[in-house]
């Protein structure tokens, strides 16, 4: 009797070990398959948020870098197979006016002759792409954007682009062009189109996809190229090549400081006279001070 109860006593030990283990093990599990979902819930978090498109385009005036937008994912799409494809290169810049913008990519400019009057070229069979407007992505300067003719639903060329160049407006000027385009404008795009310049009249009628993350001297200098009647240069300005980059990193100022606007600089320079001229004085009070005790004594 006594060794049947010490057996029985036995085996419920043991079961309650396995029990005990089997818990533990459960827990066990049960943990590491709610860090698996959060893992994969972060994961997929991350893959959401899109990377951006950068663009390299050499031109015979020099290269230039394109980041381009992920919330126009059409116009973004399309761009980036005309540039696999290479039907950009070899193309003319062949609309150009100071002040406004540079536009390219039409097909029939690669073997062009001089005096030729471009810019209605579409590349053969491929759609008009659909209007993707935004209020967040707007006519800046360096901002790129989508050529298109006056088709009513505002659909884009299938190819042809162009480059912001602009000129800077007020608040009056914003003030009117709300009216007109029917967007309200966020103080920082106020600041931009006052500091920097741009387009504002184009916004709400033509889609910008992307802008211009490097190469703004090489926009000012192909803007200022001189151009016959109908705006296409006298000599030609081509792009030799277009490539998307793998990585690229956006360049910062060093030290993280925001480099001097044109007005800033003046100031400064101001200031600087201003503070030279008082020092000068400042030296010759104390030559004459100087120069008095001397004859006393």
């Amino acid at each position: 009797m006594q060794k049947t109860t010490f057996l029985a006593k036995h085996k419920f030990s043991i079961f309650k070990k396995n029990y005990k283990m089997k818990k533990v093990l459960s827990l066990s599990l049960l943990m590491l398959a709610l860090v698996s979902i959060t893992y994969a819930d972060k994961k997929e978090k991350k893959n959401k948020k899109e990377k951006n498109t950068y663009v390299e385009m050499k031109t015979t005036m020099g290269t230039m870098v394109l980041k381009l937008y992920n919330e126009t994912p059409l116009h973004r799409d399309n761009f980036i197979k005309i540039v696999k494809s290479k039907q950009y290169d070899s193309l003319l810049f062949h609309r150009i006016i100071a002040n406004f913008m540079i536009q390219g990519g039409d097909p029939s400019s690669k073997y062009a002759g001089p005096g030729v009057q471009l810019g209605s070229g579409e590349i053969t069979g491929a759609p008009k792409i659909p209007a993707e407007f935004n209020p967040a992505l707007y006519h800046k300067k360096g901002a790129l954007a989508a050529a298109r003719d006056g088709n009513p639903e505002k659909a884009s060329s299938n190819c042809q682009f162009y480059i912001v160049v602009g000129k800077k407006f007020t608040d009056a000027d914003l003030d009117r062009m709300q009216s007109y385009n029917g967007w309200k404008y966020t103080a920082e795009q106020r600041e931009m189109y006052k500091n920097i310049g741009g387009t504002p009249h184009l916004d709400n009628n033509y889609t910008v996809y992307g802008e211009l993350v490097s190469g703004m001297d090489v926009l000012d200098a192909i803007a200022t190229v001189k151009t016959a009647p109908g705006d296409r240069p006298v000599e030609d300005v081509r792009i030799l090549n277009t490539k998307l980059l793998k990585k690229y990193k956006v360049k910062k100022e060093k030290g993280g400081k925001k480099k001097d606007t044109e007005e800033e600089v003046s100031v400064k320079k101001e200031k600087s006279v201003l503070q030279s001229e008082s020092r000068v004085g400042s030296d010759n009070e104390a030559e004459e001070k100087t120069s008095t005790k001397k004859k006393k004594k």
